[in-house]
């Protein structure tokens, strides 16, 4: 996708609240490759780091690069669990802008304080209400304050970002408090589509597959360059994939005329991939899902002796 192929959202108004990083900021890169103005919030800038404690990625810097792919990129520092500061930056947007017409919910930053395996009366409790306000909470305030904005003109739409599909997340997370909050989402598209019936505007809700996060590739201890030498660490991460393919998954939804179709379901980027016809940024077209289910049952029907299947079948 380059910029002269994707001049169909010049004129569009979106905003990516938790665009820092990860999914968020390849978002918004992505909306702007495509010709839109993006309003990039986060709370770690150039002078400020969030409790997520990344300093090499800026809000500042998410904006810049929007800006260079095509599109319009302003970075307004945001905390979404604090309504004032998300009521101030839905007048501002009104002010400047008139209109909203894209919003997506890429708030998370609960990472460091998730603790797999660990039953839900032995996390710290702090800790497991964080997480829920992290991923459920400043998701609602958000779509709370700033939908009243969108539905002034029809045909909104409204990205819920997740992690893991409706279908995928019928098993446990593996964590109590990070169930919820990935859970959460999926509901929120649903809930929210029935409640934007008749007006226009779709709600989905969207996942990547095994993002290679700047946090998931430092993980690893590897760059986006040669992020092949961490499959030795793991042999799943062969099915990665980079955030551009998640952030043209919804360029391509925001450009749909027809995306209504989609509202209240729970999709992924390689489902996106399929449908619209976009690859990665490696021209690879991931199905990190697929992927997963297909391990499962090949564990589940033929034991730890069975074939397992390739990443490579599913890229």
């Amino acid at each position: 996708m380059t910029t002269n192929e994707n001049a169909q959202l010049a004129g569009t108004i979106a905003l990516v609240a938790g665009a820092t990083r990860g999914a968020g900021r390849a978002i918004a890169v992505q909306l702007g490759a495509a010709g839109a103005t993006v309003y990039a919030t986060g709370r770690t800038t150039r002078d400020r780091v969030s409790e997520v404690g990344r300093p090499g990625e800026t809000i500042e810097e998410t904006a810049e690069l929007v800006t260079a792919a095509g599109g319009e990129g302003i970075a307004v520092p945001t905390d979404h669990l604090e309504p004032d500061q998300v009521r101030a930056l839905v007048d501002r947007i009104d002010r400047e802008r008139g209109r909203l017409d894209v919003l997506v919910n890429s708030l998370w930053g609960g990472d460091r304080l998730l603790e797999f395996g660990v039953k839900m009366w032995d996390t710290d409790l702090d800790a497991g209400l964080r997480m829920l306000d992290l991923g459920i909470r400043s998701h609602a305030i958000t779509s709370s304050l700033a939908l009243p904005l969108m539905l002034r003109h029809p045909g909104g739409l409204l990205v819920e970002m997740t992690d893991g599909t409706a279908e995928y997340n019928t098993r446990f997370r593996e964590n109590f408090y990070y169930d919820l909050a990935k859970n959460s989402p999926i509901r929120m598209a649903f809930a929210l589509s029935e409640d934007l019936k008749g007006t226009g505007t779709t709600a989905v809700a969207l996942t990547p597959g095994f993002l290679r996060s700047e946090e998931m590739l430092d993980h690893f201890g590897v760059r986006e360059e040669n992020w092949r030498d961490g499959i030795a660490q793991e042999p799943s991460f062969a099915i990665a994939e980079s955030p551009v393919l998640v952030g043209r998954a919804v360029a391509a939804l925001a450009a749909d005329p027809e995306r209504e179709r989609w509202s209240g379901r729970s999709l992924s980027s390689g489902q996106l991939a399929r449908e619209y016809g976009f690859t990665d940024a490696d021209g690879s077209r991931p199905d990190a899902w697929g992927y997963l289910f297909a391990m499962d049952e090949a564990t589940g029907d033929a034991g730890d002796g069975g074939k397992q299947p390739a990443a490579e079948d599913y890229r």
